[in-house]
């Protein structure tokens, strides 16, 4: 199996928003053998490798850029790994949609992921950025994880030599950027039944205070300690603020979503309108937790 090279990629296709232009390559690696290819091809070219995952949690100008995008097509999974004390660990491969391993958990009765329920992207992409949400971040349940980067190959770092913070994945060791090739999940064993329960529970609420079915990348900027950035938002009135195509949903003021026909520079606009009122009537300056490429 060779490694998939797709030229000029279109990056409104791969992300949530559906803004962006194109990069000039899409690698796409599905098996270990893979990784030596995709190695060479990165030490070769002079292009900028970033890992998209399912596209999620990232913000693409309207431009072409010199980027080489990295997508893992991991085999299928999860699998079941072994019984430790009274947790069941699970593997599953960095490119496993988020959304399908909660389902696969469900099914199996597996509990400690069910605050995840209604985020998108990869479990890849979850880890890099220790995604959450009602009190659960999946950094909670990691028991391993699997990195690759071209000058030192894959090799497995365990929970200890993780560091997992808000929104943010660093490994413990001196290393340039790695792609996260696998990770195990220690899971306790429970009901199917209340499993799914709280998964419901969680995407009814969800649902009704987050537009999850609207183009967005989720929550544009990081919650400022003891503040909702949501909150700041609205009460300086950007809930609903609207520019072009882009607009701050009136649901969730942390959410900026493509009403049709946006562009990144209308988002980037309005995303600036936000902080600058935020920061005025506040004096709270927001982070971006969306990843503006």
């Amino acid at each position: 199996m060779a490694l998939e090279r797709i030229a000029r990629p279109s990056l409104a296709e791969r992300t949530t928003l559906r803004l962006g232009g194109t990069a000039e390559v899409e690698l796409v690696a599905r098996d270990e053998r893979d990784l030596d290819e995709l190695g060479d091809f990165l030490m070769k070219e002079p292009l900028r490798p970033f890992v998209i995952g399912e596209g999620s949690n990232l913000l693409a100008p309207d431009t072409h850029l010199d980027v080489a995008l990295i997508r893992t097509a991991t085999p299928p999974g999860p699998e079941r790994v072994e019984k430790v004390g009274d947790r069941l660990i699970v593997r599953c491969g960095g490119g496993q949609r988020l959304p399908g391993l909660l389902g696969w958990a469900q099914m199996a009765g597996l509990s400690g992921l069910e605050g995840l329920t209604g985020i998108p992207g990869s479990v890849g992409g979850a880890v890099a950025m220790n995604a959450g949400s009602y009190g659960t971040e999946i950094g909670d349940v990691v028991s391993r994880v699997r990195l690759w980067s071209p000058g030192q190959g894959l090799f497995w770092l365990d929970r200890e030599q993780c560091d997992f913070g808000y929104r943010r994945f660093t490994p413990g060791i001196p290393m340039a950027k790695a792609l996260i090739w696998q990770v195990e999940l220690a899971l306790t064993e429970g009901q199917p039944k209340q499993v799914r329960k709280t998964m419901q529970d969680n995407y009814d609420r969800k649902k009704a205070t987050q537009p999850v079915t609207a183009r967005s990348a989720g929550c544009i900027f990081k919650n400022p300690e003891g503040e909702s950035a949501g909150m700041l938002l609205d009460k300086a009135g950007m809930k609903g603020a609207r520019l072009g195509g882009m607009a701050f949903s009136d649901i969730h003021a942390n959410f900026l979503i493509n009403t049709g026909g946006g562009t990144s520079q209308d988002a980037l606009e309005l995303i600036d309108q936000g902080r600058e009122k935020v920061k005025e009537q506040f004096g709270i300056i927001l982070d971006m937790e969306v990843i503006i490429l």
